[in-house]
């Protein structure tokens, strides 16, 4: 599989040598298991930050670097909606580069064990109310979208 992925990456970066860098940013990007879990996570959906921070259970400046380095990448993008911070998977995939290393990371990593837990989990996750999310995070002592 790997060398599949190589190969169409190979491909694309030949056809336009410009590529080459959105190829390095967006793997240097999927190269953290939490922003892998992240990617796979938007794939159904768009989720705030806390939910985010929910799911990985890390601290909120650390998912905030985290979507930062995908977004930076061309993974995601993000929608404001009040207080709260909206990621998704992108769709500005025109070269390719995103669309096929997103679509590879799934193919690798999708029955994955902590991939099928993030699953479970996440589920009940969107169920809660953002609100709830943040009031439940701060009494915790952290923060919450950004706050």
């Amino acid at each position: 599989m790997a060398c599949e992925y190589i190969s169409v990456m190979t491909e694309m970066t030949i056809k336009n040598p410009a590529v080459m860098q959105k190829v390095t940013a967006v793997l240097r990007a999927l190269a953290d298991d939490s922003r892998a879990r992240i990617i796979l996570a938007l794939r159904g959906q768009p989720m705030c930050v806390c939910q985010v921070v929910e799911m990985l259970r890390l601290a909120n400046s650390t998912v905030s670097e985290h979507l930062t380095i995908l977004k930076e990448a061309g993974l995601l993008t993000a929608r404001k909606d009040g207080r709260w911070v909206y990621y998704r998977l992108s769709d500005n995939g025109s070269d390719g580069v995103v669309d096929e290393a997103v679509a590879y990371l799934l193919q690798v990593l999708e029955n994955d064990r902590q991939i099928r837990q993030d699953a479970k989990q996440l589920a009940k996750i969107l169920q809660i109310d953002p609100g709830e999310l943040c009031r439940r995070q701060k009494s915790a002592g952290g923060k919450c979208c950004g706050r």
